[in-house]
């Protein structure tokens, strides 16, 4: 894809502004990519860069972050319907529909409501938990959306550089490939709504409010009936003997790869949950070899 710049994109969506960039050629091979809790569609632009560039790929800034309107509900079950409807406007069929974390929880739920949007699923260690987690309603523990710890995070900057600039040598920042952790700064800002400066597209209390409501909807009952054919990447999960949280770690549930009627799974100990930020390339391979796949088995 080189250095161009992608087409941007508002729809009105079941009463929020949703914005999507579009990148390559409309009459191209569809991608679609869906980002996960916290993140924003041009952290994909990375990935889209080591893409064919006479695809039609579209990326999303779900409710909440990007450019997208920062309105409620931040419900799991609101944002698959949001991806429907996005596809839906768009005209999107038989596209690879690529979602990671919270992206490939709204990805798998699309293919099931829509079953013609996507010909192939990439899942990029989605949120996808197992049964027991919905079926007990476990839930955060941390009272309300104000208590939360993401929700107190630093909202402010003079700029994307100083955000930056601020957490380049934190974790897990510091393992990720340094062009997305750029676009994920430069991007992942708004202007300030008031004074100078600029503030997080996605603000803490949002993020905040979908960690909380992450288990109050399961697609488990979705899935055995999803026929698409489905790659899921995973990280390793958490240490059984971990005590805190650890956004690292793989919130994916192991078996979920025999749950899909026709899906396969390739485990990768060396990464962590941030899979595209640390090795776009590696993703785009991924990408590409599922086109591969289903084009060879559409001529057989």
């Amino acid at each position: 894809m080189g250095e161009s710049k992608p087409e941007e994109i508002y729809l009105s969506v079941n009463d929020v502004e949703i914005c999507c960039f579009r990148w390559g050629s409309p009459v191209g091979r569809t991608l679609l990519l869906v980002h996960a809790t916290g993140f924003h569609a041009r952290c994909w632009d990375q990935v889209i860069a080591h893409l064919p560039s006479d695809w039609n790929i579209i990326s999303v800034d779900m409710r909440g972050h990007g450019r997208s309107e920062k309105k409620g509900p931040y419900k799991w079950a609101q944002f698959g319907l949001d991806l429907s409807e996005v596809t839906s406007q768009l005209g999107i069929k038989k596209a690879i529909g690529v979602g990671h974390s919270m992206g490939g929880y709204c990805v798998t739920e699309v293919a099931y409501l829509s079953p013609d949007v996507f010909s192939d699923l990439v899942l990029v260690d989605p949120v996808i938990r197992p049964p027991e987690t919905y079926e007990n309603q476990l839930v955060e523990t941390h009272g309300s959306v104000e208590d939360h710890p993401i929700a107190r995070r630093r909202n402010h900057f003079e700029s994307w550089v100083e955000m930056y600039d601020r957490y380049e040598q934190r974790s897990p920042y510091s393992l990720w490939h340094r062009q997305v952790f750029e676009d994920y700064c430069r991007y992942g800002v708004v202007p300030a709504r008031e004074g100078s400066g600029v503030e997080l597209a996605c603000p803490g209390s949002v993020e905040a409010s979908i960690y909380m409501g992450n288990n109050e909807s399961s697609i488990h009952q979705y899935i055995p009936n999803i026929s698409q054919s489905t790659k899921i990447l995973r990280a390793p999960p958490r240490r059984t003997d971990s005590v805190e949280v650890d956004f690292t770690a793989s919130p994916t549930w192991p078996d979920l790869v025999n749950s899909f009627p026709n899906a396969e799974e390739l485990y990768l100990d060396h990464l962590t949950h941030f899979i595209p930020m640390q090795e776009p390339e590696f993703v785009a391979n991924v990408i590409k070899q599922v086109d591969t796949g289903s084009a060879l088995a559409k001529n057989t």
